[in-house]
């Protein structure tokens, strides 16, 4: 489909819709051949995307979203009005909003192993696609993928629409990240960056707290060294998994609050009278998990949580080096009660930025959703962020 078309059923859903209601759809874009950063080939890559707004005459007004570790391209609007839900940055996304669709073309892209393997509105080529050599799925036999990676696809996907130079990249979590690779790696193709509940590296914590989330799939012996079909997959060891992943992605207050609409109580009855039974948030934490599970692919949590690992800005030997690459202004949103990616991890980053006279600022989000709040509560942030996408930074005015 040309970007004329995309422009013409955008704007006859926004005027026919209201504004939560922009009605978007799914594209893909094939790359032939794909160097990966370790220099591994990959042939006939697919990748998913979708756009919000219209792209204009010259091509500047382009604004990336760069998506978290379990979420999709899908930042904004529906794929049908009866949808139960929007996109989940539709808080800021949209004619009017923060990041203004009147104004901007705004454009997402799925990541390389996207976890979502088995949703109908992701395309992303990963371990449970089709190796065209063998004609099998790849499984572990898929290279191992980096955050580098991700951003260069999402500009193979750019390049394809005649975008140079992008506005902003904007990304929560692991698309943080990818905003700050952005900026380090394409420096002279992005105006401003904004890393929600991000980091610049990831550290050694974190790297262990990430692979908590890789170990119950190694060890479902359904996994079987990640040779499975999706009627034999690791479910067991998935959902245990992303229920590690939604606990840290809380905070305890949360927890706590679901607990009391559960009437959670340390001497439930289940518990203390057969060792099978478990307490009703656990239930709850365990069925939320297992459902979420039904449409991602354990293999491809795997690359996402090494493509994390592998993350330090500019892909170096040395953060320092990475960020004195970046000459775009910057905007850090941490989240105050994050458990995952922690608030310190901003403040770091901010530090290292300041040391060199780098345009950043730092604004906290507050609530009690802890690292979650960075997507559920980015709604607090929509005049920061508003202000920061309309402060000039040409070089006669580079703040």
């Amino acid at each position: 489909m040309t970007s004329t078309r995309i422009t013409t059923l955008l704007l006859l859903a926004l005027t026919a819709l209201p504004s939560w209601a922009m009605i978007v759809e799914k594209q893909k874009h094939v790359i032939p051949s794909f160097t990966l950063f370790n220099g591994a080939e990959l042939k006939n890559v697919q990748i998913g995307w979708e756009a919000y707004g219209e792209l204009n005459e010259d091509k500047s007004n382009a604004i990336l979203i760069n998506h978290y570790f379990t979420g999709s391209s899908h930042a904004a609007g529906k794929y049908a009005e009866s949808d139960p839900a929007p996109g989940y940055w539709d808080a800021i996304i949209g004619p009017g909003k923060a990041i203004d669709t009147n104004r901007f073309f705004v454009i997402s892209v799925d990541t390389l192993a996207n976890i979502n393997a088995y949703s109908s509105n992701v395309h992303t080529t990963g371990p449970a696609s089709v190796n065209p050599t063998t004609q099998t799925p790849y499984g572990l036999d898929f290279p191992v993928v980096t955050i580098r990676d991700f951003v260069n696809t999402q500009r193979a996907v750019l390049q394809s629409l005649g975008i140079k130079k992008l506005h902003a990249v904007i990304g929560a979590s692991m698309g943080s990240m990818q905003a700050i690779e952005w900026a380090s790696t394409y420096p002279d193709e992005v105006e401003r960056i904004v890393s929600v509940i991000g980091t610049g590296y990831m550290d050694a914590w974190s790297t262990v707290e990430l692979e908590q989330w890789a170990i119950p799939i190694r060890l479902d012996k359904q996994w079987n060294q990640g040779n499975y079909t999706r009627e034999t997959a690791p479910l067991d060891g998935l959902t245990a998994a992303l229920m590690q992943v939604t606990q840290i992605a809380l905070a305890p207050a949360f927890i706590n609050q679901i607990g009391e609409s559960l009437d959670y109580q340390p001497l439930e009855s289940g518990p203390l009278h057969d060792i099978r039974q478990k307490h009703s948030i656990v239930n709850w934490l365990h069925d939320r998990a297992r459902q979420r599970a039904s449409l991602m692919d354990a293999n491809h949590l795997l690359y996402l949580v090494r493509a994390c690992q592998l993350f330090i800005t500019g892909h170096s030997d040395s953060l320092e080096k990475g960020l004195s690459n970046i000459t775009a202004p910057v905007l850090l949103l941490p989240a105050e009660q994050d458990l995952l990616l922690m608030p310190y991890m901003s403040e770091l980053l901010a530090d290292e930025l300041a040391k060199r006279n780098h345009p950043v600022s730092l604004h906290t989000i507050e609530g009690d959703q802890g690292h979650l709040e960075g997507v559920t509560g980015i709604g607090k942030m929509a005049k920061t962020l508003s202000t920061f996408l309309n402060t000039d930074v040409s070089p006669e005015n580079p703040k």
